[in-house]
């Protein structure tokens, strides 16, 4: 699969750049591309709740009143979880919510978003580029010639750029990461996947290994 090269003006360069099939043009796995995603968002929860039980809320372990005869259900303290202001019963603990998932599976979950974006035409190559300095404005108008302004879009880099980040983190909509930061889950929730051209190259490189 060929795509044209464009500068950061939206115009074409002449130039193109060829996907690989084994990784752009291959039989998307559903399954694969849920369990990816799943496990992305379930590595994003803290897992910090947490409520108090019969042992740790504060109060007396007095027995408070006698076992037989009262009428009522018997009664060990006042933190019994029946009474008001006593532990809760099956309350949240803190815990991960993470799960493990085999390498080949990821690997194959991002093939097939990567193929999902390649086939609705959603990937745009742009030629390499870089700003003097933090300009947000030249960011949105670099959005606007590639017309993908208003759009959920992701921004694939071959290494970390400071000065394109600080430009982009105050644009609604747009995400920049490292090509080795790619996951599915910022594939698939992207309307328009912008690949800097030197960054094919090491995406490629990647799942070749």
């Amino acid at each position: 699969m060929e795509l044209s090269i464009l500068n950061i003006s939206g115009k074409e360069t002449g130039r193109k750049v060829t996907l690989n099939d084994s990784i752009f043009g291959i039989e998307p796995n559903d399954h694969a591309i849920y369990l990816d995603t799943k496990q992305y968002l379930a590595n994003q929860r803290q897992g910090t709740h947490k409520s108090k039980q019969r042992g740790e809320v504060a109060g007396s372990t007095r027995k408070i009143k006698k076992q037989k005869g009262t009428g009522t259900a018997r009664a060990g303290s006042i933190k019994n979880p029946l009474f008001r202001g006593g532990g809760r019963i099956f309350g949240p603990q803190p815990r991960f919510y993470g799960f493990k998932l085999n390498k080949k599976v990821k690997q194959l979950a991002r093939k097939s978003a990567l193929s999902y974006k390649a086939s609705a035409k959603n990937i745009i190559v742009l030629e390499d580029f870089t700003f003097d300095a933090p300009k947000t404005k030249e960011m949105i108008k670099m959005s606007n010639n590639l017309n993908i302004a208003n759009k959920k879009s992701v921004f694939v880099f071959p290494e970390q750029n400071k000065n394109i980040y600080l430009s982009s983190r105050n644009v609604q909509g747009v995400e920049v990461v490292t090509a080795s930061e790619l996951n599915t889950y910022n594939i698939m929730k992207a309307s328009t996947l912008v690949l800097v051209e030197s960054a094919v190259d090491v995406l490629q490189a990647t799942f070749e290994n």
